[in-house]
């Protein structure tokens, strides 16, 4: 599961920014070792401080700029084994990545691409077979029921956020 992203350099003698993906951004090395996404490559952060917003580390064998600059972009794993269990009404983004979108009227909308936050909370990105994605806000009143077992979130929207609605015709 990603719980960070490398964001750039700090300096010369080869730090990197990273930006933590964890509900406290400290806990980034407390779930075990990071690796990236084949789990080809193991990487040993030690975090030394902050710096506009994002965690200051030392990666263990980098201590050039040029060398961090070559993990710029890298996006940092844990196993999911190693994460605490979500409480009842909350979920793991990759967990909700490929779950079936079904509106409450029961008409089946698409599937989830992604998981965007850009500040006002999560938006749940939706591939429709046959119109473009759509963002839906990802709230209990948009959202009132995520069902992980049966692979399916089921969907209220805001009349006229999808194509076809009244408001959007």
């Amino acid at each position: 599961m990603c719980v960070g992203v490398i964001a750039g350099v700090h300096g010369v003698k080869g730090l990197v920014r990273v930006k933590a993906f964890t509900e406290v951004d400290d806990d980034l090395t407390a779930y075990g070792p990071l690796g990236d996404a084949g789990g080809q490559r193991h990487f040993d952060l030690a975090v030394i401080g902050r710096a506009k917003g994002l965690l200051l580390a030392r990666v263990a064998g980098v201590g050039d700029r040029d060398a961090a600059a070559a993990l710029k972009g890298e996006e940092l794993y844990v196993d999911r084994a190693a994460l605490p269990a979500p409480a009842a009404d909350e979920f793991y983004h990759s967990d909700l990545i490929g779950l079936a979108v079904v509106h409450v009227d029961g008409r089946q909308l698409g599937q989830v691409i992604a998981v965007h936050n850009h500040g006002a909370g999560d938006l749940l990105e939706v591939a429709r077979p046959a119109d473009a994605s759509v963002l839906l806000p990802f709230h209990a009143a948009a959202v009132p029921a995520v069902d992980l077992t049966a692979g399916v979130i089921i969907v209220d929207p805001p009349l006229g956020l999808l194509p076809g609605d009244p408001e959007t015709a």
